[in-house]
């Protein structure tokens, strides 16, 4: 059955009562962890997942709502351009964290914003990116804050700069030709800083913003493209660069965007190394490829104090105090998981055979540096620390992985526990890290044995390399995943929200944990291919659904009422797409909850009624379909989204999600 007649079996009223869900917003600041962990999963659950479930994604249009389908327009445009635009607001527009001119890679080169402008023009001509189309105004960050507060601080520029005629389908089925305006702010970002942050620096949110990076980074340099037309094409070699004719990244505009990410992404690891391996008493010990936690452990510590100066007009790391020195299971995660990517990204071992030979010549030493020939041998015995990009990648992803291990890892009970601090393991296992850990050490697995990650995390390689890491990660997935069904269980088939070790389990059992442990033991069936954590993850999926899906809120609510984050946001979009990709019915299977056309249409109302219906604080225009049209209001499109301008705070608010809402019938 072809997939659109399977989308056209959803109900009308599945789709209809994502209008009844009231949304209110209780903390309308940004959490950078949570917020860019919900945005990677929507970014899966976009494009690639349409792809994956069929849809031909030329013909999508962001100024024609719900076409092909509702489910194709809400993951292939609203999911996945939210997702990216976030990024960027927080990235370019913000303010929020050290400016890249006072970052370790501009320091090396001189340290002045020549320097830097300099790198600029250099990574817009590898892909063949006019400079004068560089967005004016930015403020391209070494590392974000932990949250913030997305409002802006000063009137937006919006005056009308030129505009086109187009015809546009709203959300609600309006369909009329208009004449849209490109507002100044759309190509001059110094209006769009935010109003203000906690200067702390958590190793979960660095880890949120380079996942963020890295999996667009991944996207956008994954081919090449003629530099006269502009037409993509796969790359043959990894000198087609080299040719006259080609230029690194798929097109010239998303190429310059995947440049300024990766250069972004370099500079947050090279501070990692540098400046905030933790010792127990001092910042800045020293991190090696041959780093053993027996010797003596260095971590990332939970918070950083950041004291900002001003340099070259711009925040610069200044004083930086530990205020928090425990080792948390959700830093670990979520940074395991953005480095295990980026080792695959810049991946430039002699035995990857099968490395894209896109992303060979992006890191062939122009524009960024080449690994040493010692980093290139899969000998981590030999390797040194640097840094290029796989250096850093290979040194962190290591030291990461080994302190999950050492310092997580309570091997009587066979579970990761939450936090560590002087030798001390607290006692409390929290389901929705233990089970993201999964998803973690899956795509760390697959770096160290050279097997697809990205958006291809769930393929099957050409080459499996069968590392020692490789090995080890499969051991924890499963030792994991067991404790998951055998101790987090309850009887009611619903896990629990987490458990003391040796005593009885918490008594809470979220929409978050359920949804957690659904992505997590999905990603432990698809590293070990053992049914058993399959057919785990379809029975939470279905016991979850019977217990929580209301019908009138169109979306997942345990109770009347519950209190949604940008963590149950993640939760829900990741453990969606495992269901709708490798947990729904196949063969002889017949469970309702995982019929694909109805899975869909939870995915359309889940969108409609919680992100559309309040936590998307605010839409960019263009790719999402927002236009801005004279005397036509600050929601185009319809769909309840306002335009950055309109929504909310003295001046206005950035398109990102707010940290805490109320759902509701």
């Amino acid at each position: 059955m072809k997939k659109t007649a399977l989308v056209q079996g959803i109900t009308l009223a599945l789709l209809g009562s994502a209008a009844h869900a009231a949304v209110k917003v209780e903390d309308a600041s940004f959490n950078t962890a949570a917020s860019m962990l919900a945005y990677t999963e929507f970014e899966l659950s976009g494009e690639p997942l349409a792809e994956a479930l069929g849809l031909d994604l030329d013909v999508l249009d962001p100024n024609r709502a719900d076409e092909p389908t509702p489910f194709d327009f809400a993951a292939g445009i609203e999911s996945y351009e939210y997702s990216e635009e976030a990024m960027y607001a927080l990235n370019y527009q913000s303010g929020m964290g050290p400016h890249l001119v006072n970052g370790p890679q501009n320091l090396a080169r001189g340290g002045t914003l020549a320097d830097l402008g300099k790198r600029v023009l250099a990574m817009a001509e590898a892909v063949g990116f006019p400079a004068d189309e560089v967005p004016q105004g930015m403020y391209p960050l070494s590392l974000p804050y932990a949250s913030a507060k997305p409002q802006f601080a000063q009137a937006v520029n919006a005056s009308p700069v030129n505009g086109d005629q187009i015809t546009i389908k709203t959300a609600k089925g309006n369909e009329k030709s208009v004449k849209t305006q490109v507002p100044a702010y759309f190509r001059d970002y110094a209006t769009l800083r935010w109003s203000g942050s906690d200067n702390l620096l958590v190793p979960a949110a660095v880890g949120g913003i380079l996942l963020k990076e890295v999996m667009w980074s991944q996207d956008f340099l994954g081919g090449m493209h003629v530099a006269e037309t502009d037409e993509e094409v796969e790359a043959a070699s990894a000198t087609m660069d080299q040719d006259g004719k080609h230029k690194l990244g798929v097109s010239a505009a998303d190429g310059f965007n995947g440049m300024m990410l990766t250069e972004q992404s370099i500079d947050k690891l090279a501070i990692l190394q540098g400046q905030l391996g933790y010792d127990g008493k001092q910042l800045g010990a020293k991190i090696s490829p041959q780093y053993d936690p027996a010797k003596g452990v260095v971590y990332f510590p939970h918070q950083v104090k950041v004291t900002e100066t001003s340099k070259n007009d711009a925040g610069a790391i200044g004083k930086l105090e530990v205020v928090d020195g425990s080792a948390q299971l959700r830093d670990a995660w979520m940074m395991l998981w953005p480095l295990s990517e980026f080792y695959a990204y810049s991946d430039q071992r002699s035995a990857n055979s099968n490395q894209n030979p896109a992303f060979h010549a992006v890191f062939d030493g122009a524009p960024f540096a080449a690994a040493p020939a010692a980093n290139k041998a899969n000998d981590l015995g030999k390797a040194v620390a640097g840094n290029d990009a796989f250096s850093l990648a290979l040194n962190l992803s290591n030291l990461t992985f080994k302190n999950l291990a050492a310092l997580h890892f309570e091997s009587k009970a066979g579970t990761l526990v939450d936090s560590w601090q002087a030798g001390k393991q607290s006692q409390h296992v929290t389901t929705f890290d233990a089970a993201y850990a999964l998803v973690a050490l899956q795509i760390f697995q697959r770096a160290q044995d050279a097997l697809p990650v990205g958006y291809a995390a769930g393929d099957n390689g050409e080459l499996n390399l069968d590392t020692p890491q490789g090995k080890e990660a499969l051991a924890l997935i499963r030792k994991q995943a067991d404790f998951i069904l055998t101790q987090l269980m309850g009887k009611n088939g619903l896990v629990h929200d987490g458990l003391i070790l040796g005593g009885q389990p918490d008594a809470g059992q979220s929409v978050d944990a359920q949804f957690a442990a659904v992505r997590g033991l999905s990603a432990a069936f698809l590293a070990t291919q053992d049914a058993k954590y399959r057919t785990a993850a379809r029975e939470l999926f279905i016991n979850t659904d019977k217990a929580y899906f209301n019908a009138k809120a169109g979306t997942w609510l345990a109770g009347k009422q519950g209190e949604y984050t940008p963590w149950t946001q993640a939760a829900i979009s990741g453990g969606l797409r495992a269901a709708m990709l490798n947990l729904r019915n196949e063969g002889a299977e017949k469970a309702p909850e995982l019929e694909l056309a109805k899975l869909t249409g939870q995915y359309v109302s889940w969108f409609r009624s919680t992100v559309n219906g309040g936590m998307q604080m605010a839409e960019w225009v263009g790719d999402s379909g927002e236009s801005i049209i004279e005397g036509a209001g600050s929601d185009t499109d319809e769909d309840g989204v306002p335009q950055v301008t309109a929504a909310g705070g003295q001046h206005g608010t950035a398109m990102v999600m707010a940290a805490k809402a109320l759902i509701s019938e």
